[in-house]
């Protein structure tokens, strides 16, 4: 339960913080922190809850991670369900708070994209569907890949989470005007239930890529990196 708790708590910090600066700082009048202060926000979001709970649960926080560390031979089949489920539901409860929140606004009229992710029409700068599928699953195996890689017995004690963190970072800088970026199906499913119309229609696209991309990492990683 320790390692549910942690999930939870790990990707309710990684929705809110992350989709929470792109709902309400991102364009805020002159001040707004624009798409590199988003794609710092979700970098830290991680980096902060893989130290803070990483050594509870393993800072997942995302359920492509989940089945990426599982087929690099890193995490458990039998734990696959309840973390997933627990970062699903941190996930809708962050986005339920940033609901209510962006609700309570004295000028409020609409929550407009909601931070959902998209692609056609949804896509921030008009991306097709083809190019978000290349997009999120290039960036999730490489997502993987750097996870892996900073975990290995043999890499740098201690500097996994800042790897990561920084990881994600760059991926935001890369693909926020093309999806809004995903790389993680528990953040997209929770904006797009709030979001609702043809976000929740396109939603199958942010399960499927991201972990198509963390499971070829995952057996990637376990071929060629995992031993000496």
């Amino acid at each position: 339960m320790k390692k549910l708790f942690a999930e939870f708590f790990g990707t309710f910090w990684l929705v809110f913080g992350g989709c929470g600066s792109a709902v309400f700082a991102a364009g805020y009048p002159d001040l707004g922190i624009g798409f590199v202060g988003v794609a710092l926000a979700f970098g830290l979001t991680v980096l902060t809850m893989a130290y803070a709970v990483g050594h509870i649960s393993g800072g997942h926080f995302n359920p492509a991670v989940s089945l990426g560390l599982w087929a690099g031979g890193k995490f458990e089949a039998k734990d696959l369900v309840g973390y997933i489920v627990a970062q699903l539901i941190g996930a809708i409860a962050a986005a339920g708070a940033l609901y209510l929140i962006l609700t309570n606004k004295s000028d409020f009229v609409t929550i407009g994209g909601f931070a959902a992710n998209g692609y056609g029409d949804l896509s921030p700068d008009g991306y097709s569907m083809t190019a978000a599928l290349i997009t999120e699953f290039l960036l999730t195996m490489f997502f993987l890949l750097i996870i892996l890689g900073s975990i290995n017995s043999r890499a740098p004690k201690g500097f996994a989470p800042i790897a990561i963190g920084l990881g994600l970072t760059l991926i935001h800088l890369i693909s926020i005007p093309i999806t809004n970026t995903s790389v993680n199906p528990a953040r997209s499913t929770s904006q797009a239930l709030f979001a609702g119309g043809e976000f929740t229609g396109q939603l199958w696209l942010f399960w499927v890529a991201p972990i198509a991309g963390a499971i070829l990492a995952g057996f990637i990683h376990k071929a060629l990196f995992d031993k000496e």
